[in-house]
């Protein structure tokens, strides 16, 4: 069965977006918050990639910040475009998790 990293990656546009809907991040810290969020082994090499697609959508735009000792960071946040991507992502999520919930209960009606 997958682990919960490689369920986490079909979704995890919505999670970037909804992170960098709160506030700027550069890549390493969103790493971090996954990691702090209980979802490890988010790479950079799984965050980099996925950050130009979201860009290339124009759901994410970032800032080039200097820094003490190297290089600028790109500093993510997310756009009206990406908020607006995000409400579709949630409705999708809650519809999804309804769905699939209802299948492990057996079929039962969620309580909540």
């Amino acid at each position: 069965m997958a682990n919960k990293t490689q369920m986490l990656k079909g979704i995890l546009e919505g999670c970037v977006l909804r992170i960098l809907s709160e506030e700027k991040l550069y890549s390493q810290e969103i790493c971090e918050r996954f990691e702090n969020l209980g979802v490890g082994g988010i790479s950079r090499g799984t965050i980099l990639p996925l950050l130009l697609r979201m860009e290339n959508e124009g759901w994410i735009a970032y800032e080039k910040c200097p820094i003490a000792n190297g290089p600028s960071r790109k500093y993510y946040s997310a756009t009206e475009k990406g908020i607006e991507e995000l409400r579709s992502f949630e409705k999708e999520w809650k519809e999804l998790y309804l769905m699939v919930n209802g299948i492990l209960k057996g079929g039962e009606e969620d309580e909540k």
